[in-house]
């Protein structure tokens, strides 16, 4: 039984072996180019297509998100550090109020140093436009390379191994 199971496994092995090096191998379609485009707070506009040729992160956020404001700190860091790389990050707001968003705003302009602040749109804005499709949750995050295709989305708490991601789209 045993010498039975040992050559089905050879066989069906060589067969496969056999068969994937007559099939030629199709590339897999490449992903869809994102975009995100808008008004900043500071009312400037925000097209994602001027930083072609640079790794996005477009961090989706609430102000009330606790998870989402305990990442802003780690967030401006990083965006300081790779200010002279072809890195960009976008924070994308879900409020509902843009009252919420503009309290927040104001308060980061007085605390935090004008090259750690990254560009940021409310997502409710008239001229807001994205293909991310709907939030489930915040935080949400899309990395994208630099033609802007997604590399990996996450969901809820940034791990830190999610810079290590950026870092190896930026460095290459």
């Amino acid at each position: 039984m045993t010498s039975r199971i040992d050559r089905r496994f050879f066989l069906s092995a060589t067969t496969l072996a056999a068969l994937g090096t007559a099939l030629p191998l199709r590339a897999a379609p490449a992903a869809p180019a994102h975009a995100v485009a808008g008004n900043t707070l500071e009312g400037r506009r925000y097209e994602s297509s001027q930083d072609l040729g640079k790794a996005l992160l477009v961090f989706f956020w609430s102000t009330d998100c606790p998870v989402c404001r305990d990442k802003m700190p780690e967030l401006r860091a990083n965006y300081e550090a790779w200010r002279d790389k072809p890195f960009q990050l976008v924070a994308v707001s879900l409020d509902r109020s843009l009252a919420a968003v503009r309290e927040y705003d104001a308060i980061l302009n007085r605390v935090v140093p004008m090259k750690q602040q990254f560009p940021m749109l409310w997502r409710a804005d008239a001229t807001h436009r994205d293909d991310f499709g709907a939030m489930a949750q915040t935080p949400t995050s899309f990395i994208l390379d630099k033609q802007h295709r997604e590399v990996k989305q996450v969901r809820g708490r940034i791990d830190a191994s999610l810079w290590d991601d950026i870092a190896e789209l930026v460095l290459t």
